[in-house]
């Protein structure tokens, strides 16, 4: 409890509230407990998350604003209505729903396990996103056909190796491209706990082509597990025409220094995507704008 409350405390969006923040955090652990259950909470413009005991990801939005503030606010000041955003490793649906809901852009939303597809179903009807936002019950790799993946760790599931013995459930995997086929999204978010190699692997069109301006990628050695680095996942896209960069929320600005342990955002063209951010209207979240 005291890493969290030191985090929430700490959360740049808490900056100007937090009283707020931490009363935000005590009110959901009372309400968690007397009504067990899903609760759906206040997200980014206007939309809302289903929510239960447990849901790291979720919560840190209820206390935070954005949890991962520097690649949430990059998604909804990058993407424009009706452009096609990708999420790969979609989870209950923060992402999802934020470049749906918030940024009013067309979703395709992959996610591998049954019950946390469930909920990021629900997400979706309970925002009227069902027109909006496509939900993939698949995962992604570099050749068709199935992959266990463990199905009991929240936001850390994964594809699991052959020494891994866990709760488990077998799940079809594609090829990014196939999927994708000529509708080629604006941005793309991957977060596979790993296995983002082989998601690259099975996307090299969709990488090449110019229609697609960045990437969020999460790059913070899980793919270790599988004998993958992270500079690995940066030569492919550097192959692919982007470069690494952080991103400065507050200033609207990509910024040289990359997050360390955590997401790089990929950029093909700096001077267009800066632009584009710089001019995007603001956000409304629990704690504020963004």
């Amino acid at each position: 409890m005291w890493n969290l409350l030191r985090y929430v405390w700490n959360h740049p969006l808490n900056a100007d509230g937090k009283v707020a923040a931490l009363w935000r955090v005590f009110r959901w652990q009372i309400a968690s407990r007397l009504m067990p259950g899903l609760i759906a909470l206040p997200y980014a413009g206007g939309t809302f998350l289903f929510a239960t005991r447990g849901m790291t990801g979720a919560t840190g939005n209820w206390y935070c604003g954005l949890h991962e503030v520097n690649e949430m606010a990059f998604v909804l000041h990058l993407l424009r209505p009706d452009e096609h955003f990708l999420d790969v490793g979609a989870n209950v649906g923060s992402y999802s729903i934020l470049a749906g809901g918030a940024a009013r852009a067309r979703v395709t939303a992959v996610e591998p396990i049954p019950t946390t597809f469930a909920h990021l179903q629900r997400n979706v009807v309970l925002n009227g996103l069902n027109e909006r936002v496509r939900c993939c019950q698949a995962g992604l790799s570099d050749a068709h056909g199935v992959l266990r993946f463990s199905s009991d760790l929240d936001t850390v599931n994964h594809v699991l190796t052959e020494g891994e013995d866990l709760p488990g459930a077998d799940v079809p995997v594609m090829r990014l491209d196939d999927l994708v086929g000529q509708d080629v999204p604006t941005l793309i978010k991957i977060d596979v706990e790993g296995h983002e190699l082989a998601v690259l692997r099975s996307g090299s069109d969709t990488l090449r082509d110019a229609r697609l301006m960045a990437v969020v990628m999460e790059t913070n050695g899980s793919g270790a597990r599988y004998g993958v680095s992270d500079d690995a996942l940066i030569a492919v896209m550097q192959e692919c025409g982007f470069a690494p960069f952080g991103y400065d929320p507050f200033r609207r600005k990509l910024t040289d220094t990359v997050q360390a342990n955590g997401n790089t955002v990929f950029v093909r063209d700096r001077a267009a995507v800066e632009e584009r951010c710089r001019s995007a209207p603001k956000f409304r979240l629990v704690n504020g704008e963004i």
